[in-house]
């Protein structure tokens, strides 16, 4: 855009309404059509968690799990009780709360890992419906751009005002191929990637909790999970 400013362009001449309506709520209705309506109403938590999400530092994670495993060793599971209430994150309340309750720590990895199973499929979802976006969206420019000359064609005895229409007609186009490259896959990616940091999280305190449930030395604890930052997260694995 800075260049076509710079080559001495205007910018009220690449902003349609008609173009951007078309291209828009058409890549939306396409990608919607494929999903369910439900999904487009979750965007706007995707799009929260792509920019504004708070990343876990998988230290903090690893520091905390040891302290609870030294207290556990010490005074027993039920001294975590007070842990269990200062916890926020639901999936860590929740294992927490099966080491507490003195549940064998295979099943607790079972119970856990289907639980990660369904975030990471919830996830996938999200950043799938980004990348069907990024498919549609240059489909639904040059849809505009053929419905554009068309219009201009049909008005080819006025040969004055055909150029201009030909011109416009190609700016939904230019805003189909740029939403999806600059927009809707940039997006997809980055929801990608947080998933994959909060997936190694997941994992961090899912093998921690159950290491502690077995009652495991907390210095083997630390070094089991500090290998985890060295290997990539489960979705990367796949």
């Amino acid at each position: 855009m800075v260049s076509f400013l710079w080559e001495g362009g205007h910018l009220s001449a690449v902003i349609r309404p008609p173009a951007l309506v078309l291209v828009i709520f058409g890549t939306l209705g396409a990608a919607t059509a494929t999903t369910s309506f439900r999904q487009l109403k979750t965007l706007p938590a995707f799009l929260k968690a792509a920019f504004f999400a708070k990343e876990r530092s998988p230290t903090a994670l690893i520091n905390r799990i040891c302290d609870m495993a030294e207290k556990a060793r010490k005074e027993g599971l039920l001294s975590l009780e007070y842990d269990l209430m200062r916890t926020r994150d639901p999936f860590f309340k929740k294992v927490l709360q099966l080491v507490i309750d003195g549940m064998d720590a295979d099943k607790i990895r079972e119970i856990m890992e289907t639980e990660m199973e369904v975030i990471s499929e919830r996830h996938e979802a999200g950043a799938l419906f980004f990348q069907k976006m990024g498919g549609f969206s240059p489909t639904m420019g040059i849809l505009g751009t053929v419905l554009g000359l068309i219009h201009a064609l049909s008005n080819i005895s006025d040969a004055s005002n055909m150029a201009r229409h030909i011109a416009s007609a190609f700016i939904a186009t230019l805003w189909g191929v740029g939403l999806a490259n600059l927009v809707y896959l940039p997006i997809c990616d980055k929801l990608r990637n947080r998933f994959q940091e909060e997936m190694r999280a997941l994992e961090i305190i899912l093998e921690g909790m159950v290491s502690l449930s077995r009652g495991e030395n907390p210095r083997l604890i630390r070094t089991k999970l500090y290998s985890y930052l060295l290997q990539q997260p489960r979705e990367e694995r796949r």
